[in-house]
């Protein structure tokens, strides 16, 4: 089968795109625009990765840039398309929206649309669990409320499934949003708090801890991500209209306060915390409920939190030789 996913130098793409290459049953062409959002080095090794994979091509592509999407279409012919290149980040997009719309808003519709020309047999794309805002019903069920976005990030993925959905119906194009829940692990991002209080505890550096620590939020591991993803590809909907939503977590939440704790155990180190009020555009809490997905695909259980953030931690030392 062949594949083609947007975003494959960012921390799932690269992922889900090693997944599917071990497999060996698929064609990888991976698109990046390789932007300098964070570390340009870590997306680079990442690629280097792929790279060594004899079933992976790489095309340097903007998707905001519809003629350059349009002709790695047009050479690749994919059968399926993965859509996770997105300006990533609730915090950012506070003070840089705009930066949110051409990503997000303008890329998404010009990768739904050359999906849409060149008759993709599954368009899947990354959502979020922010799409929720503040829900007060635990688990979330894909059916709860998405009308509330508390970020222009939130409200850059809700409107993505909504775009999807109306391309799902008029086209009749196959869709799937897939609505993360908190991914993390080794290769990831600098921006992301597992990364960012590894970094400081280890120099023995303050750690901002927002809303005191009492944040609550479904810790999902990457690697259960892309085996969900993965099955998935094979789970085209097919309905009258071919859409659907599956919440992708791990349905074991963790407060804040102890997600640090067990960064500090495996450091070694007591954490310097310097709590702080609840910043704007964040949810108290996330907890995902998974039946739809386990009725659908073999999911689960999921990675222990323990043994997740040890890969991490492993994954981080051997990286930048701590």
């Amino acid at each position: 089968m062949k594949v083609l996913i947007s975003g494959c130098s960012g921390f799932i793409g690269f992922h889900l795109s090693q997944r599917l290459l071990k497999d060996n049953k698929y064609l990888v062409l991976g698109i990046d625009n390789m932007n300098s959002y964070y570390d340009l080095k870590l997306k680079k090794d990442r690629l280097k990765v792929l790279k060594k994979y004899k079933k992976f091509k790489f095309i340097k592509c903007d998707i905001s840039k519809l003629a350059n999407l349009e002709k790695s279409f047009k050479i690749f012919k994919p059968q399926t398309v993965i859509n996770l290149a997105a300006q990533a980040g609730v915090r950012y997009s506070i003070n840089n929206p705009d930066q949110y719309f051409d990503s997000n808003i303008l890329g998404f519709y010009n990768i739904l649309k050359c999906s849409k020309k060149y008759k993709v047999g599954h368009f899947l794309f990354a959502s979020s669990s922010s799409v929720y805002g503040a829900s007060n019903s635990f688990p979330i069920k894909e059916n709860s409320n998405t009308d509330r976005p508390l970020s222009f990030y939130a409200a850059t993925k809700k409107s993505n499934e909504v775009m999807a959905y109306s391309f799902s119906n008029i086209y009749k194009l196959p869709a799937t949003s897939l609505r993360f829940f908190t991914v993390y692990g080794p290769f990831g991002r600098p921006d992301m708090s597992l990364f960012l209080f590894t970094n400081n505890i280890l120099k023995s550096k303050k750690i901002n801890v927002f809303n005191s620590g009492n944040h609550v939020r479904d810790f999902t591991f990457v690697d259960d991500v892309t085996d969900a993803v993965e099955k998935l590809i094979r789970k085209i909907p097919d309905s009258n209209i071919p859409y659907k939503v599956y919440n992708i977590g791990s349905n074991r939440p963790y407060t804040l306060k102890n997600y640090i704790k067990i960064i500090g155990n495996y450091l070694g180190k007591i954490p310097i915390l310097n709590l702080q009020s609840k910043q704007l555009g964040d949810v108290y809490k996330t907890h995902a409920d998974v039946s739809r997905l386990k009725k659908t695909i073999k999911f689960g259980p999921p990675t222990d939190l323990k043994k997740g953030i040890k890969s991490f931690i492993d994954w981080y030392l051997k990286y930048y030789k701590k």
